[in-house]
């Protein structure tokens, strides 16, 4: 544990901030679950209607510096062709 008054607010700052990407991340990999079940079961327009809704969750995960651009488009375009083949 940090001794300086500074370093131990610091610490706190972190442990909070940790805990709030955390849960956005995790609601980031629900919707993307989401669009994946709805592939498996083989249903098309749900799955559609979840990839929209998963999209601007995964565009805000960038935004906010949870998850690389990169990461996140591989995201979208791997869903995108899962509800393409089916």
């Amino acid at each position: 544990m940090a001794n300086i008054k500074s370093a131990r607010k610091r610490a706190r700052q972190a442990e909070k901030t940790r805990k709030h990407n955390m849960g956005l991340r995790s609601k980031m990999r629900t919707e993307i679950k989401k669009v994946v079940s709805a592939c498996d079961a083989g249903d098309q327009k749900a799955a559609a209607a979840a990839f929209k809704d998963a999209v601007p969750v995964i565009d805000s995960m960038v935004n906010k510096g949870i998850v690389n651009k990169n990461k996140a488009a591989r995201h979208k375009s791997r869903l995108n062709a899962r509800i393409k083949a089916l």
